[in-house]
């Protein structure tokens, strides 16, 4: 028996605790041993993203436990949190001294479901726009099913950082914020696209953007900081609400309660595969695939297609715009693989705007992740090159930053900011996994001086040192006679400094079906597919060339619910 295993009182019966490495930091389980059989496990600490990893250890402890082994494969779309709870099951299997007892059948944990169900309404994709439309189906009377072929609900949704573009919101009018509007949100919104977005239907999101996040707070229980808005590059004003912990998270979190407390039903591991026509050509359904099992779900009103972009899937990056290649890591779930687009295609679906590919310009340069801690960019954080040089307006448009970035020596940049400038965006705080996982790789340091960061990373202490008196000046002036700053700079006088370097990736496909305002989705003849109704990233009729910053939320919320009403029609 090894030093930390724990008798328990009944005979035969020891817990011992193992710790791994997940995605964003330790994984520590207790596991239940009955004589040389895994009888139970616990999850005593975990930094990873609850909402991914509570189904996926839930999977994982039914396969171990089932297999009476720890040596089970990880689960798809979640392989480092899966190997963070494999490495502390195996960590205590160890530790206890056990040989396990061989299962010579294994025990089936997998979920069978009759293969053929009918339903009201099938909404296949639970991200945000998803859990919206099945929301308002459901409260509309209807019978609901979201089918995710992911292991766990929420999509980008989740992963992303939730901020929700409403002009003329509560926040807005409580920080004294005044003069935005509806024409000034459509605006920015059709100028951030080169007017490429289908005016109609930016419009209708304006318009509808503010009811929308109303709705979030209201009838979904969402809540947003009282106190803070984000501008994003391209907006004219702040009006970006932020959900509380500053990730989609709250959202997601929020969402999937209020969709089983109207009594919908959810499965996972269930990858749409084809829509159903009956002979009028009307989608009736769709068939998928659970874990290897074929189900039809038949679908009376229709199906609300949900499935978000195809930012992780290169091979369509690249049949529809070739610059998008492997060298481009991606922010997005590895379940954006474009499912949606594929399967209305198939039917006859038209799609637009499929070469517009947005990259986030600051991302993790070794995994592609977007970086949420380097939000501080919003508050008065720089971005400086190899030289110690600013390049940019830092609140630009993300396509014009990322091209910046990308022109640099080496493609890459550093963002830096300060103790000050964290304390307004609470960055490290509500980020620490992410700040501890950038310094582990050694793509962030944190020291109280300049010489101090430009040196971890090799920069000319000298350049960097000019450049911030050059934006102390320029924040004392309230003038930024270089770049323009919009939002005006932020001074940099005191330290400690955060310097983190980045890098542009992949982060949302702008293109994707061509549907109406009223979400159906229309042919190559520009008539509306009966039964079939989509929104979400799967659309191409919104952001035009380049989406700006937080306008996803607004977008996926708002023609969600706008879905989830008309196939309740």
């Amino acid at each position: 028996m090894g030093p930390l295993a724990s008798l328990a009182q009944a005979a035969g019966s020891q817990t011992v605790k193992g710790q791994g490495q997940g995605k964003h930091g330790t994984v520590e389980v207790e596991v239940t041993f009955q004589d040389d059989r895994i009888a139970d496990i616990k999850v005593l600490q975990s930094d990873e993203n609850e909402v991914l990893a509570t189904p996926v250890y839930k999977q994982l402890k039914d396969k171990i436990i089932g297999n009476n082994k720890a040596d089970v494969d990880v689960v798809s779309g979640s392989t480092a949190t899966s190997q963070g709870y494999l490495e502390a099951v195996q960590d205590a299997v160890k530790k206890s001294g056990l040989t396990l007892a061989e299962v010579s059948s294994t025990t089936s944990t997998q979920e069978q479901l009759d293969s053929e169900q009918s339903y009201d309404v099938v909404v296949v994709g639970a991200g945000g726009a998803g859990f919206s439309a099945a929301i308002e189906a459901a409260q509309a009377g209807k019978s609901v099913v979201i089918i995710e072929k992911m292991p766990a609900v929420g999509g980008n949704t989740l992963i992303s950082g939730g901020e929700m573009n409403a002009p003329g919101n509560w926040v807005q009018k409580k920080l004294g914020i005044e003069g935005d509007s509806v024409e000034t949100y459509y605006q920015d919104t059709m100028k951030g696209g080169d007017n490429l977005g289908n005016p109609e239907m930016v419009r209708y999101l304006a318009e509808h953007a503010l009811e929308s996040a109303e709705w979030l707070r209201d009838v979904v229980g969402v809540k947003f900081l009282e106190d803070k808005l984000f501008q994003f590059g391209g907006h004219s004003y702040k009006r970006a609400l932020i959900p509380e912990g500053h990730t989609g998270q709250e959202l997601v979190t929020k969402l999937n309660a209020k969709a089983e407390e109207l009594g919908v039903k959810i499965l996972v591991n269930t990858k749409a595969t084809e829509l159903i026509q009956d002979d009028s050509k009307r989608v009736v359904g769709v068939k998928a695939d659970h874990q290897g099992q074929v189900v039809t779900f038949h679908a009376k009103n229709g199906v609300v297609l949900t499935t978000g972009g195809f930012g992780s899937n290169v091979d369509m990056r690249k049949q529809y715009n070739p610059e998008m290649d492997e060298r481009y890591l991606s922010t997005d779930s590895v379940g954006s693989t474009g499912d949606g687009i594929v399967m209305a295609q198939a039917i006859g679906a038209a799609v637009t705007n499929m070469s517009s590919i947005q990259t986030y310009p600051v991302s993790n340069p070794e995994t592609g992740e977007i970086s949420l801690l380097a939000d501080t960019r919003f508050d008065g954080a720089v971005l400086i090159n190899q030289e110690g040089q600013r390049f940019v307006e830092e609140l630009d448009r993300r396509d014009v930053i990322s091209k910046a970035i990308l022109a640099q020596p080496g493609g890459y940049a550093y963002q830096l900011w300060n103790q000050k400038t964290d304390d307004i965006s609470h960055s490290k705080e509500h980020h620490q996994a992410e700040y501890q996982e950038l310094k582990k790789q050694g793509l962030l340091v944190e020291a109280d001086t300049l010489e101090e960061v430009a040196a971890h990373f090799d920069i000319d202490p000298a350049k960097l040192k000019e450049t911030v008196a050059k934006v102390n000046q320029y924040a004392k002036d309230k003038k930024d006679p270089d770049f323009n700053h919009r939002a005006g700079l932020a001074s940099l006088e005191e330290g400690p400094y955060i310097l983190e370097k980045v890098r542009p990736s992949v982060h949302h496909t702008m293109g994707g079906l061509v549907t109406d305002k009223d979400t159906r989705v229309l042919d190559e003849a520009g008539n509306p597919i009966e039964g079939l109704y989509a929104a979400g990233e799967l659309t191409g009729m919104i952001h035009g060339s380049n989406r700006l910053g937080g306008n996803a939320i607004a977008d996926i919320i708002t023609f969600g619910r706008v879905a989830g009403k008309m196939v309740s029609k």
